[in-house]
């Protein structure tokens, strides 16, 4: 069961140091310092997107990117599964790029079941669900090599990524001694 506090807590400074300083007074409006003038307006250069991905956000940007050129590619190219495997490595080596720094170890992982994921509007046996299935499995054992393609290329640039990092930071640690 859930205990409240009957009283706020007192903030009481570590024994053995000085109290803290009391915050400077707030300025009057009248007496406040005009912001500073706008920086000067750099040329705008256009560049890639650069976004930061969690894992989980890295595994839902690359399913739902491969289930949308999954159902593209049934439209356009008639359930093409060579155009799908030719479209999937690009996703896996911006999937790579995309994740931050912290959570490189999820982009190989993320890869194949996207795949998978994708496969799904590709994969249609008729037949119902286990016609489905059949056709899900029977797919994914026919493209094995660009699942394995796919993942290598995501396993080497999270790799090297991660090396990067490591000889970064340690770099850093030589610099500071």
């Amino acid at each position: 069961m859930e205990q409240h506090r009957t009283r706020p807590r007192q903030y009481r400074p570590p024994r053995g140091r000085p109290p803290l300083p009391a915050q400077a007074q707030r300025r009057p409006a009248a007496v406040r310092r005009p912001a500073p003038p706008p920086a000067p307006a750099r040329p705008t250069v256009r560049r890639l997107p650069n976004p930061r991905l969690t894992g989980l956000g890295g595994g839902l940007f690359c399913g739902a990117v491969m289930v949308v050129l999954g159902w593209l590619d049934q439209v356009l190219f008639g359930a093409s599964l060579t155009v799908y495997g030719v479209l999937f490595l690009p996703v896996c080596a911006l999937t790579a790029c995309w994740i931050r720094r912290g959570d490189l170890v999820t982009a190989p992982v993320v890869v194949p079941i996207a795949f998978a994921v994708g496969l799904l509007p590709l994969a249609d046996e008729g037949g119902g669900f286990l016609g489905s299935l059949m056709g899900l499995f029977t797919a994914l054992a026919t493209q094995a090599g660009w699942l394995y393609g796919g993942t290598l290329v995501a396993g080497v640039i999270a790799t090297v990524r991660k090396i990067r990092l490591m000889s970064r930071r340690a770099a850093q640690q030589r610099s500071r001694v």
